[in-house]
């Protein structure tokens, strides 16, 4: 449960078809798929309950920066108008009711052991088989072993001198206890201005004492404007609905963007979809022109436009100049979504402090030590991300053919065939893996497209008597060459972002995301080719490759 203990029940022994790894929005909608096609299915959740990453982020202020009526499972129509959002950025604990709808109108909770963590997965060459053991005792022999561990679900720990010796309460966005926090009366520090830090610190300043935020990087962020989703706004998404359903199931992954050239219009011109897109809120602000990821003059304009919102919001100038983001393009790094972060500093009750001038030399038993000042606090918020899109299965850290493990595999950066398979993994798939278009795109849309592109191959593999499915290394390092060109193409790898995991010390610098055009229709390609650039094996001495 959410407070540390564990029901009782007897570990889970023996052979299954596949087990699914997470019960955020991939593996719920995985487990349907797997028992739908009639496979013996178990799935593991470390958690209490479903709903994956807006399971653990509970943290004031967390809410879905996509438009939450599009934020939606499609494949369950009569959910799709059924399910009434109120808002229309739609919060944490709303996202945490529909996934918890979703389980129960579907029965999938009965599938899911919690508050289990596993922690080996080896694969058996012999057998064309996962051998699975979890922390609860569960030793699971499975044909198919499924990640759907999620992009943004291992927070970062703050690697900073002298944070073990503090005496205060500490929390993470990432890992926020179930019963909320009560700030009221207490000087808080908040470490980190990334999406978790830009939806929290509002929040907690409206609560505490005083909140002393401790920001090392600049981020650009585009209000939301959100509002609550009147009747209308229900009527126009229906309007547009098959358009947007052509959009999603279309050769992309539904990347948007406006294909007019910005450079070929007036001043004035650019500045009115400036102001447009500004005043409609949110991340689409870089489908104001076409160009903004590619071309950097584009690009500095645009990033100037959101620095004067900042300078004109923000009173104090100091304040302005330090939160105006000057070393990355826009875009680059996640854009953010707000609901009055910048405006929050113009409170009394909350100070900036620049890392970038005056770094974090040590945390004491009772405060954060700069290298010009001394900060009491009563609780520090890490707001610090996470490893994201591996760490997770790094942790697990599966061994393949040959025992050799994904750690060494990945050594280099993460390496899979377009975001669904590792070469020296079989059977093992990742739904929205490294080289897929995933936290670039809407994850859900990203996550129904990898789910059913992985249970039709398990069909597939069940009608033809395949027992072992496995990328072909050259095809693999094709295909992360390919993205790799496709990513130079743009400004992305000229930022130092958790997209290249510059955020964990360490970790190779690989733009891990897919940008390009066509994703969808690269699968679909790869599969009516008898799943082109995999083995296809039904035993040893029976290969299919193709």
């Amino acid at each position: 449960m959410a407070d540390g203990s564990k029901f009782e029940r007897a570990p889970k022994r023996g052979e299954i078809d596949a087990v699914v790894v997470g019960a955020g929005f991939g593996g719920l909608y995985m487990l349907h798929k797997l028992r739908q096609l009639g496979v013996s299915v178990q799935g593991f959740e470390a958690g209490d309950g479903v709903g994956g990453t807006w399971y653990w982020n509970r943290y004031p202020g967390a809410r879905c920066d996509v438009p939450s009526l599009f934020y939606s499972y499609t494949w369950d129509d009569a959910l799709q108008k059924e399910w009434r959002w109120t808002e229309k950025y739609a919060a944490q604990p709303e996202i945490l009711a529909y996934a918890n709808h979703v389980a129960d109108r579907h029965d999938i909770r009965p599938l899911i052991a919690f508050e289990t963590r596993v922690v080996s997965a080896t694969f058996d060459e012999s057998a064309d088989r996962w051998s699975v053991v979890t922390d609860r005792g569960d030793e699971l022999s499975a044909r198919w072993l499924i990640m759907a561990t999620g992009c943004l679900s291992t927070p970062r720990a703050p690697a900073i001198p002298g944070v073990e010796t503090y005496d205060g309460e500490t929390y993470h966005t990432g890992a926020w206890p179930h019963e909320g926090v009560d700030f009221t009366g207490k000087t808080v520090a908040v470490i980190g201005t990334g999406s978790s830090g830009i939806q929290s610190i509002p929040q907690i300043a409206k609560q505490a004492k005083h909140v002393t935020v401790f920001q090392r990087t600049a981020n650009f962020s585009v209000p939301a404007n959100n509002t609550p989703l009147t009747q209308k706004d229900i009527e126009d998404f229906w309007k547009m609905y098959p358009d947007y359903m052509a959009l999603v199931k279309g050769p992309g992954m539904g990347f948007g963007g406006n294909p007019a050239n910005a450079i070929a219009a007036t001043p004035e011109e650019r500045r009115q979809r400036y102001e447009e897109y500004w005043g409609v809120g949110g991340a689409g602000f870089l489908a104001a022109w076409g160009g903004i990821i590619t071309d950097l003059e584009v690009n500095n304009e645009a990033a100037d436009f959101v620095r004067e919102q900042i300078g004109r919001t923000v009173t104090d100038a100091r304040t302005a100049e330090a939160l105006m983001p000057n070393d990355h393009p826009i875009g680059t790094k996640r854009i953010c979504v707000d609901i009055d972060y910048f405006e929050t500093y113009n409170r009394p009750n909350v100070t900036l402090v620049n890392l970038k001038q005056t770094p974090i030399e040590e945390i004491t038993p009772n405060a954060l030590r700069t290298s010009e000042a001394t900060y009491p606090v009563d609780a520090i918020v890490f707001a610090t991300g996470f490893d994201a899109m591996t760490g997770t299965l790094l942790a697990i850290d599966p061994k393949g053919v040959g025992g050799r493990s994904l750690k060494e595999a990945w050594a280099e950066g993460p390496k899979a065939y377009l975001g669904l398979a590792v070469a020296g993994f079989p059977n093992l798939f990742v739904v929205t893996g490294p080289g897929s278009p995933s936290v670039l795109s809407n994850m859900i849309n990203s996550i129904e497209q990898h789910v059913e592109w992985i249970t039709d191959c398990i069909a597939h593999m069940r009608a033809e008597g395949f027992s072992r499915i496995a990328a072909v290394q050259e095809t693999q390092e094709a295909w992360v060459a390919h993205v790799r060109r496709v990513a130079d193409k743009t400004l992305f790898p000229r930022a130092a972002s958790w997209y290249m995991g510059a955020n964990i010390p360490g970790k190779p610098r690989v733009f891990m995301p897919y940008i390009g055009a066509g994703y969808r229709k690269k699968c679909a390609d790869v599969a009516a080719a008898g799943y082109e650039g995999f083995v296809l094996q039904k035993a040893p001495s029976d290969v299919h490759a193709t």
